[in-house]
């Protein structure tokens, strides 16, 4: 089994920190590829909604170049997740998506961390949207630039779990969800020090893909999911 997991930014010292909770979420008989675009081919971060109309084309374009059983988007927008379904018979999961569906089988309840205060409407309107508006029961900003997050220790580690402390204290949250695949490195140190599961959502996309490959669970080409009728023309790379 072959999953792909793209970081549609263009660091690559935080795809290759996506890219090793993968492979040990995966475990044996998967391989991992984790790919990112080329400086100039996308985004440097995604931080706005222009970062993620973007970063939605350099997912499209990933998935339309590529071979693979499945796909994981890790990016906390789910940006292109939709196109990329289109394009492949494989699942396609989204790392929002992902772990806000861990968390709630882990627990009733979830609060979201992010990074910056102005990728809170998008990740509420992904709340929403996966029918999970009862379960979430708040959603914070670190106000962390997400670069800020391939340094391995920093100042935006500890606003991240004081805002894990403060929503499970105060919020009554039962579980925690990491609103960056930025901050995969996080999961186990911030489950310790706050009591309840953290949920990274680049390691429920993958374990929930690879299970979908197993099932033989693809996506569906009934309606929407079906191959587009027309291709946009820089769709694919010359």
């Amino acid at each position: 089994m072959l999953i792909r997991v793209i970081n549609p930014n263009t660091s690559r010292a935080m795809t290759d920190k996506i890219g090793r909770t993968a492979r040990e979420v995966a475990g044996p008989g998967v391989d991992v590829v984790a790919t990112c675009p080329t400086p100039g081919e996308g985004p440097a971060a995604v931080e706005s909604h222009t970062d993620e109309a973007w970063a939605a084309l350099t997912v499209a374009r990933d998935v339309a170049d590529a071979r693979a059983d499945g796909f994981v988007v890790a990016c906390f927008g789910d940006p292109g997740v939709d196109a990329a379904r289109e394009l492949t018979t494989g699942p396609v999961i989204g790392i929002a998506e992902a772990a806000m569906h861990v968390a709630t089988l882990a627990g009733r309840s979830f609060a979201v961390v992010t990074t910056l205060s102005r990728t809170l409407g998008r990740a509420q309107d992904l709340v929403r949207r996966h029918g999970f508006g009862d379960a979430c029961v708040a959603s914070y900003a670190a106000d962390v630039p997400v670069l800020d997050l391939e340094e391995p220790a920093s100042a935006a580690h500890e606003s991240i779990a004081a805002l894990a402390e403060r929503a499970v204290r105060v919020d009554g949250a039962d579980t925690v969800v990491l609103g960056c695949a930025g901050m995969t490195d996080l999961c186990a140190d911030l489950t310790e020090r706050v009591g309840v599961p953290v949920i990274d959502g680049v390691a429920a996309a993958v374990g929930l893909v690879a299970g979908m490959v197993r099932m033989g669970v693809g996506t569906s080409k009934r309606d929407e999911y079906a191959p587009p009728p027309r291709t946009a023309p820089r769709l694919t790379r010359r």
